[in-house]
């Protein structure tokens, strides 16, 4: 277990209560909003369309808002499922080795994602049924894949019931079926909400140095790569990165990605 590890756990907690109390703020103006239509009914017709316009973009704002919680939150599952991992002894892992039906339980209960105590159950499937038609980052590769390969996806569909994503690649395939479009079913620990381009102000702001999993440009694929830029100041401005293993004649060229295509590097990344 690593400083570093613990480390970005720490930083992500701090985020997630950030976005949750700036949720409770933005929830606070809304319920002023509806209470001032309720015993006011006739301000509607005196502001005209403002205040109206004004709930809207609060509600918006709350939209966007539980979408990077979601976001921060499925980081900090990975992690903390990763930390477990890491913290089990060697022996207590060969005892966990019985009879056939226990693996293949132990194997199901794996694949439901732990979460941390700030978010609720209830309020995960919300936030991943709110996903529909957005475009996500999707691990498609299995578990046991030697290589971790990430693509920007759509979501079709979330079924609460699997806690499963149906999502769809919608870059036309290159492979030996006919190069169509891929559609993928993937449990939610495969999936991270990318930040609202709408509102960079709830975007996790990533220091120089940190690492991170971004679109490489012109693609659809995430790879690893390394914030570098010193002069980043606002959360809109774009990142300068250096991917990994993208060397140009002996050195590595520094790379322009917008904000909202860059996400949280996943614990145990392999790449």
């Amino acid at each position: 277990m690593s400083s570093v590890e613990i480390s970005s756990i720490l930083d992500n907690s701090k985020e997630l209560d950030r976005l949750k109390k700036e949720q409770e703020d933005v929830l606070n103006e809304i319920n002023k909003i509806h209470k001032k239509l309720q015993t006011t009914p006739e301000i509607v017709e005196k502001s005209g369309d403002a205040l109206l316009l004004k709930l809207r973009a609060f509600y918006v704002q709350a939209r966007d808002l539980a979408e990077n919680e979601l976001s921060v939150s499925t980081t900090l599952m990975a992690q903390l499922d990763t930390l477990m991992q890491s913290a089990v002894p060697a022996g207590q892992q060969r005892k966990k080795i019985v009879s056939e039906p226990k693996k293949k339980r132990m194997k199901a209960d794996s694949e439901v994602p732990r979460h941390p105590p700030a978010t609720s159950m209830r309020s995960q499937l919300e936030l991943a049924a709110g996903l529909k038609g957005e475009q996500v980052a999707a691990r498609v590769t299995p578990d046991d894949a030697e290589k971790d390969e990430w693509f920007v996806v759509k979501v079709i569909h979330f079924d609460r019931e699997a806690k499963e994503f149906e999502v769809f690649d919608e870059e036309p395939g290159d492979d030996e079926d006919g190069g169509g479009q891929r559609t993928y079913k993937l449990p939610m620990s495969r999936i991270i909400p990318f930040p609202k381009r709408s509102d960079p102000a709830s975007a996790p702001d990533y220091p120089t140095g940190k690492h991170v999993l971004a679109v490489y440009p012109t693609t659809t694929a995430l790879y690893k790569a390394t914030v570098v830029n010193l002069h980043r100041k606002r959360k809109a401005d774009d990142y300068l990165l250096e991917f990994d293993d993208d060397e140009e004649d002996g050195s590595m060229p520094q790379r322009t990605v917008p904000f909202h295509k860059v996400v949280p590097l996943p614990e145990g990344h392999r790449q």
